[in-house]
């Protein structure tokens, strides 16, 4: 099977390629490294099956020769985290819509299937305890930034389920929650590695708001083998799946484990919406999947927790010497 992941050299995207190698498949990758990183490929450049494209995939034609090698497209290349699209809106937009219809088109073309990973910002401001994937969109105003990446992301689906619909082309929809691991980085908003390398380099620990707000964290891993495993069930074509963990916990209360597994003096600091985003920043109180349809095609059932998914992302900073003499930043 030859594979083709696009924003292959990010976190998801670098753990989708190993899981991949590792089952003997062929992987080529495309990415531009504009919130991806080349050292979480490095260590794959010696495996003859694995070919990485340092490119945009704004370029049609190079695009069109990459999909035509392939039998699968996993269509992860996105702008990804808050603070990058609370800075960035137009590239984040540009990326996110023009991008997935040059691939779109290419995969139509050349009647490849298409994987294309969404997001749970989908869902919005609703206040659901647990979302499943009918539900409404409930987003705030057009003039915050906040909601440009949920509305990209969801132009991303309606344009998939439109080239299934009237073009008969097998696109699969995956919206993420907040998946964490070993190699994610706190540098574009993400909480988890923010959190570790705070508390190892022994600085404040960092709630943005009032830390009541709960989310659901998924091991990389988990989320990785369920893309793979809906890329080859028939049954999954021209539909949406949550992907993620339905074990909730409020940001301060992670705050407060992190701080406990890592044995860290750091003190845990509050931090207003308006002065970590923009002014008028919104954020909702809860948010978690229904994993229900993804159960029941797949099985799906998460199998790493997060107690030991935090234990991994710590170890994976310690074995790189973060909090030692000369390695207090890798944000």
């Amino acid at each position: 099977m030859k594979n083709l992941i696009t924003g292959g050299a990010g976190f998801v995207g670098s753990h989708l390629t190993e899981t991949l190698l590792a089952r003997g498949e062929e992987v080529t990758i495309i990415d531009d490294l504009s919130t991806g990183d080349i050292r979480n490929i490095l260590h794959l450049e010696s495996n003859p099956r694995f070919t990485a494209v340092i490119d945009t995939i704004m370029k049609g034609s190079l695009v069109e020769e990459l999909v035509k090698e392939c039998n699968i497209v996993y269509h992860l290349a996105a702008a990804v985290g808050v603070k990058f699209v609370v800075e960035k809106p137009l590239e984040s937009i540009q990326i996110n819509v023009k991008g997935t219809e040059i691939i779109l088109e290419a995969a139509n073309r050349r009647r490849k299937k298409v994987v294309i990973t969404s997001t749970s910002e989908i869902y919005g401001k609703g206040g659901k305890d647990a979302f499943c994937e009918n539900d409404d969109m409930t987003l705030g105003p057009t003039t915050s930034h906040r909601w440009s990446y949920a509305l990209s992301k969801g132009l991303d689906e309606i344009l998939g389920l439109t080239y299934y619909r009237e073009k008969s082309l097998p696109v699969v929809i995956a919206r993420l929650f907040n998946t964490c691991g070993p190699r994610q980085r706190g540098r574009y908003g993400m909480v988890i590695p923010r959190f570790v390398q705070q508390a190892l380099t022994e600085q404040p620990i960092t709630v943005y708001g009032t830390g009541k707000q709960k989310r659901c964290f998924a091991y990389v891993g988990d989320v990785v083998e369920a893309l793979i495993t809906l890329a080859h069930k028939p049954e999954a074509e021209g539909e949406i799946f949550n992907i993620g963990n339905d074990e909730e916990i409020s940001i301060e209360d992670l705050a407060r484990l992190v701080k406990e597994l890592t044995g860290s003096p750091s003190p845990i600091a509050y931090i207003p919406y308006d002065d970590a985003y923009e002014y008028g920043f919104e954020d909702m109180i809860k948010r978690a999947p229904d994993l229900t349809k993804i159960r029941n095609l797949i099985g799906y059932s998460p199998k790493v927790h997060l107690k030991e998914l935090l234990e991994r992302v710590i170890a994976y900073y310690r074995s790189r010497g973060l909090g030692q003499p000369g390695h207090e930043e890798l944000l």
